[in-house]
């Protein structure tokens, strides 16, 4: 009946290693590439991290299929596209800041170094408590990422079968705080690893090369990544569906509500919708 927490992350593993240089070459590659593209777009800007001051608004931005990645020679992502038609459109000036690990996002936002944190972040109470949410953007849930076994078949069927497992989850993620209820529920202890340097997407990879026993992601997300990874199951939800938003400092109640007003504004336009068509179809 309680959710224990392993704090002691980094294991000394060559994939583990190889995994962290992936992520900080991707950062520093979606770094360049955004600094790129000031020269044409100069409403989005990329530099050091410190605060830019001005009408210039901060956005840290999670790597990850539905944030922010890179395809052939081109940035894409749900929100990172979203963001650029509301700077389009509503004169925003935004400086994107990509990160990788949700804490780093997280405490840049404590810190005054971003004005907004972007990702996989849905709605609780404890975190509602700590920061001001906007309105929704999109729902979503969280699903168990797991190996299937030699037969094709998931381990763990259901959320009761996760009593007694390691799961892997984003340091500072609300999604610890869904398996802490969890394990409440099912009368039962779940061992929860809370990961302080990777993301969503890295997470499943651990999961899908066998380096961790298992994770927890938003569901969006694993639908994505399973296309290229068929030997994991992603079928075990551990949550209902969930709206997911953009967090601020409580202190900026002011960029919330022109933030709501302008998505809501924004959500009747053809370029809303087919935005909306295109990465939830």
């Amino acid at each position: 009946m309680e959710v224990k927490f392993k704090h002691t992350l980094r294991y000394d593993r060559k994939p583990s290693s190889r995994l962290a240089l992936y992520g900080l070459l991707l950062v520093a590659a979606l770094t360049l590439m955004l600094c790129v593209r000031t020269c044409s777009m100069p409403t989005l800007r990329v530099a050091e991290r410190h605060p830019s001051g001005g009408d210039t608004l901060d956005v840290a931005i999670e790597y990850g299929p539905l944030s922010l990645y890179r395809y052939d020679d081109t940035l894409g992502g749900f929100s990172y596209d979203l963001l650029r038609q509301l700077a389009s459109e509503r004169g925003l000036h935004l400086k994107f800041h990509p990160v990788v690990a949700l804490g780093d996002a997280l405490s840049g936002l404590d810190e005054g170094l971003f004005d907004i944190v972007v990702g996989a972040m849905p709605m609780t109470e404890r975190y509602r408590e700590r920061y001001a949410f906007t309105a929704p953007v999109y729902i979503d849930r969280q699903v168990l990422v797991q190996l299937r076994d030699s037969a094709g078949k998931a381990p763990i069927g259901s959320q009761l079968d996760m009593a007694g497992h390691e799961v892997w989850v984003m340091a500072q993620s609300p999604v610890a705080d869904r398996l802490h209820n969890l394990a409440s529920e099912i009368g039962d202890t779940i061992y929860v690893v809370e990961d302080p340097a990777y993301g969503s997407e890295q997470l499943f990879i651990m999961t899908a090369t066998g380096e961790i026993p298992s994770a927890v992601v938003n569901e969006r997300i694993a639908r994505v990544m399973a296309a290229d990874y068929p030997q994991v199951d992603i079928s075990t939800a551990v949550s209902f569906n969930q709206f997911q938003s953009w967090l601020c400092r409580k202190a900026d109640s002011l960029l919330v509500n022109r933030l709501d007003t302008i998505m809501e504004a924004h959500r009747q336009t053809g370029g809303y919708r087919e935005l909306s068509r295109r990465y939830f179809p």
